[in-house]
């Protein structure tokens, strides 16, 4: 574990820096806390068990942003049933709460915080064990759902199919609103509940590697999904991810660069305040490098200054062949201005954030022809048995972020089938051999905690298959 003063300093300034931003998320707070389960170490908790917090605990304490369904956190309207659902979780009662989160699901099959509150509910007074999802359910909604789309369809599996050696699984939804501070606070409000055995998350790299130094103190497993920076790799004995670091991405775009742009002069726009983009911009730099290609020059959209026409139009000029977006979530505004004013201009490359509907919606033609690495797509695998189970539960195809979260969940069930503490799971997930068959393939950690899988390159085209008249494609080898 890391030294434990260090660990003290760093939450302590957290804390501090939090403390300061609590007046302003007192409405978000009263809005969407939730509360926790409470008690019994490692041994199977009773399902759903509330600690007894209501939607007016005092300050948004870093409890009232985890809940097991007896409080709603992903921030969107919620439907009379889902509500009804919640209230009835509040006083135990699971059969009504069964029969209104399934009828709105009938309505909103998509929902994946009504699917996970119904596997939850399902559970009702049996021992459980409980794992936790982190994700930006209030500030990223998307993202986060697609996440949470994940989750609750490897729990719903395992449930449906025994459970871990006979006990079913509980998950518990912690809204971290992808901020540092916020996550710091949350990933110790986990790791002080005995219960949580687990963690599937967080969503940014910035994010998960504040959460880090709370989880290497705890002794309390992380596996995220969708965090790639290099920082990540070896940060505590508890970290792990089923999504490939930056060097994989890197490596593929910077390939691609050199081998169809001639020559491969390129631009780069990325996000200074961004560990994640940092970090894949670092990693690309080298790669670009290293295969015979050159950077002309670097763009930090959160700069105060920035202006995409005016990056544009000084790429254009120093003769570049591509711009290179390298941006995270949080600048997906900055990212397609660039897409937009270069029109076509130039060719486009991005990293795995740009793999968003926002870029077809919004981008539309001018992002025709762009190409991003993401680690999973569908793409000849429509017929698996993930693919068709999910759409069945979402009525429709899922993307990485999801396979990804899915697979993280399953890794988790599977080092509980081990041992199920929380020092079981580290060391079951650290022995060399485990791996776990998930849907992007086998799932098996590296020394560092690292992932060695190859990213994919997909492509926006024309396409009649979506409301927005393009799609993501495989790209043509």
């Amino acid at each position: 574990m890391a030294k434990r003063n260090e660990i003290a300093a760093l939450l302590g300034a957290l804390l501090i820096t939090g403390g300061l931003l609590g007046g302003l998320g007192w409405w978000a707070y009263r809005q969407f806390a939730p509360s926790l389960t409470s008690g019994g170490g490692a041994a199977p908790t009773s399902g759903n068990a509330p600690t007894g917090a209501t939607a007016d605990s005092p300050g948004g304490t870093p409890q009232a942003r985890i809940s097991v369904g007896d409080r709603l956190l992903v921030a969107e309207p919620a439907s009379p049933t889902k509500t009804q659902a919640v209230e009835a979780l509040q006083a135990g009662d699971f059969e009504t709460a069964i029969a209104a989160l399934t009828q709105h699901l009938e309505q909103n099959r998509n929902d994946p915080e009504a699917r996970i509150l119904l596997n939850n509910a399902e559970i009702g007074g049996q021992a459980a064990y409980t794992i936790a999802v982190a994700a930006p359910v209030a500030t990223a909604v998307n993202p986060a759902k697609e996440m949470l789309r994940g989750v609750a369809q490897a729990q719903a599996q395992i449930n449906q199919t025994g459970g871990i050696n006979g006990t079913p699984l509980q998950v518990a939804i912690a809204s971290d609103d992808d901020n540092p501070q916020t996550a710091t606070q949350v990933a110790q409000a986990l790791a002080d509940n005995p219960d949580i055995l687990g963690v599937v998350g967080h969503f940014g790299s910035d994010t998960s590697l504040a959460a880090s130094a709370v989880y290497d103190q705890a002794g309390l497993a992380m596996i995220s999904p969708t965090s790639t920076s290099v920082e990540l790799s070896n940060v505590a004995d508890e970290v792990f991810r089923t999504v490939p670091s930056d060097r994989f991405t890197a490596t593929s775009l910077s390939r691609y660069a050199v081998t169809n742009f001639t020559p491969a002069n390129l631009v780069v726009f990325f996000n200074g305040e961004s560990g994640y983009s940092e970090s894949l911009k670092s990693e690309f730099t080298t790669a670009i490098y290293s295969d015979g290609g050159q950077i002309l020059a670097e763009f930090d959209v959160s700069d105060a200054q920035f202006d995409a026409a005016t990056a544009v139009s000084q790429a254009i000029q120093q003769g570049a062949t591509g711009l290179v977006l390298l941006t995270n979530t949080s600048t997906l505004e900055q990212a397609l201005q660039v897409i937009q004013v270069n029109q076509q201009r130039l060719a486009l490359l991005g990293g795995d954030s740009l793999y968003n509907p926002q870029v077809l919606e919004a981008g539309g033609r001018d992002a025709v022809d762009m190409v991003v690495a993401v680690p999973w797509i569908l793409g000849n695998n429509t017929e698996s048995e993930f693919a068709q189970t999910a759409r069945q539960l979402w009525g429709g195809d899922v993307n990485w972020r999801t396979a990804m979260a899915y697979d993280a969940t399953l890794t988790l069930a599977a080092a509980l089938r081990s041992e199920p503490t929380r020092a079981g799971v580290v060391a079951a997930l650290q022995t060399p051999g485990f791996q776990v068959d998930g849907a992007t393939g086998t799932v098996q950690f590296l020394p560092s905690g690292d992932r060695n899988q190859a990213m994919q390159l997909v492509e926006v085209v024309p396409s009649d298959r979506t409301s927005f008249g393009y799609q993501f494609q495989l790209v043509s080898p």
